[in-house]
């Protein structure tokens, strides 16, 4: 009997071939007819990013389904888990980023004193509760789910609070991923290195 239901991490640098090595994996385990879905969570605000989208568009087979969304990754997970064979989340920095910039759709105010610790530490407690819920989803989920993200705290420390929190959240969602995952790959100039799996 296949086995069902399986969450693989990419994670890497910049440019380091995370979606495409993605949508490869992705092609590979879509054999026999099963359904992709491509969760895009990039919002698309500004000329480069459009341009960047339509790239990513271009490049990924035309009978693969696209969902865009911002902010609802998990509950697109549990309603489509079943019917698809494959979902590729592309990815969770981005969905971190309008979580955190853009709270609005998840009932928040944004945040404009970067200075009150309190709140940032109540933001945080919230957003890293979202994750671990994303990453429990995707592992259940019946769909092979593929989470592509970034590795931004490996460089020099953000001058600013925001950069600095972004940073911790990011690496503390990406340990909540890679706890649950069952393959971790990390990109490296093009070439993916298997960390756990």
């Amino acid at each position: 009997m296949e086995e069902e239901g399986r969450l693989v991490l990419v994670t890497g640098g910049a440019r380091s071939g995370k979606s495409r090595f993605a949508e490869e994996l992705a092609a590979r385990w879509a054999g026999a007819g099963r359904k992709v879905v491509y969760l895009a969570t990039a919002g698309v605000e500004d000329s480069e990013m459009r341009e960047r989208v339509q790239r990513h568009r271009e490049r990924r087979p035309a009978h693969w389904v696209t969902v865009e969304e911002t902010h609802r990754a998990e509950e697109v997970i549990r309603e489509i888990g079943g019917g698809a064979g494959v979902i590729l989340l592309d990815c969770l920095t981005l969905l971190l980023s309008n979580w955190l910039l853009n709270p609005e759709p998840l009932g928040r105010q944004p945040l404009t004193d970067w200075d009150d610790r309190e709140r940032i530490e109540e933001i945080e407690r919230d957003l890293l509760g979202r994750m671990e819920s994303l990453a429990r989803t995707a592992s259940e989920a019946r769909a092979r789910v593929i989470v592509v993200s970034s590795e931004v705290g490996m460089g020099l420390v953000p001058e600013y609070p925001l950069g600095r929190v972004y940073r911790d959240l990011l690496g503390l969602s990406n340990q909540a991923v890679a706890a649950r995952a069952d393959q971790v790959y990390a990109m490296f100039s093009g070439i993916p290195v298997k960390i756990k799996g």
